[in-house]
């Protein structure tokens, strides 16, 4: 395998692990095993909860969304065994999105973008000249800083909305639809819901400051790799 179908491996694992593993164990349990809708639900929640915990005890650190994600998928599993309610663990679902829908609406009110950790990686491309570039933007010593905090918050803003609008269909369908037909068409909504904001945040956050970072690379000089001003603002 290439080093960059490695990287796309990589990429798409969280998608087939909190995706594709839970969908095809429901039925898998449901249909192989005989399990009722409920404990199929149960144990094929187990996998995403369990590497959201792993991800967060590997790392040793757990950010802002990975915290979020971790507590509402442990506390919704376990309301969920004890209601005994199908349609209620399909409702839980929802939960994460609202939950992390509105972490990240309150990160930008308080000014600190939850989704530009995510997003930095992408736009700096491990290129020393750019981490500089998005230092001095981020620090408010450039002369685009404004311009890029807006993009860096609009960003942001576009995920907490589409997030909680995922999360207000997935309600709506938890009792309004088949069971069956929910647990496959939930999936469906998250994965519509993830394409309308990667599209609508690239639009109006993440393309513009990928430009804005590129223009202040070209025309900044690159600061030096132990400068204290440079490690303050990476910190942030």
């Amino acid at each position: 395998m290439t080093t960059n179908q490695h990287k796309k491996l990589n990429a798409f694992a969280p998608l087939i692990v909190d995706v594709a593993v839970p969908l095809g164990s429901y039925y898998l349990f449901k249909g192989a095993f005989g399990m009722s809708t409920f404990a199929a639900l149960a144990w094929s929640s187990v996998v995403p909860a369990g590497r959201t915990m792993w991800s967060a005890l590997r790392e040793r650190a757990v950010n802002g969304l990975a915290g979020l994600i971790l507590v509402v998928n442990v506390v919704g599993l376990v309301l969920s065994f004890v209601s005994g309610d199908p349609r209620l663990m399909l409702a839980k679902d929802s939960g994460v999105s609202s939950t992390v829908g509105i972490g990240i609406l309150v990160s930008v009110v308080l000014g600190r973008p939850m989704m530009t950790a995510g997003l930095k990686p992408f736009l700096v491309k491990s290129d020393a000249v750019r981490e500089a570039a998005w230092a001095r933007l981020e620090s408010g010593a450039a002369a685009a800083s404004a311009d890029f905090r807006r993009r860096e918050r609009a960003f942001s803003l576009v995920w907490g909305a589409v997030l909680l609008a995922e999360c207000a269909v997935r309600i709506v369908g938890a009792y309004t639809v088949p069971v069956d037909t929910m647990v496959w068409l939930g999936s469906v909504v998250m994965v519509v819901a993830m394409g309308l904001a990667v599209v609508v945040g690239g639009a109006l956050g993440a393309g513009p400051m990928e430009a804005i970072v590129s223009a202040e690379a070209r025309g900044g000089e690159p600061v030096e790799a132990g400068a204290e001003v440079l490690e303050v603002a990476l910190a942030r």
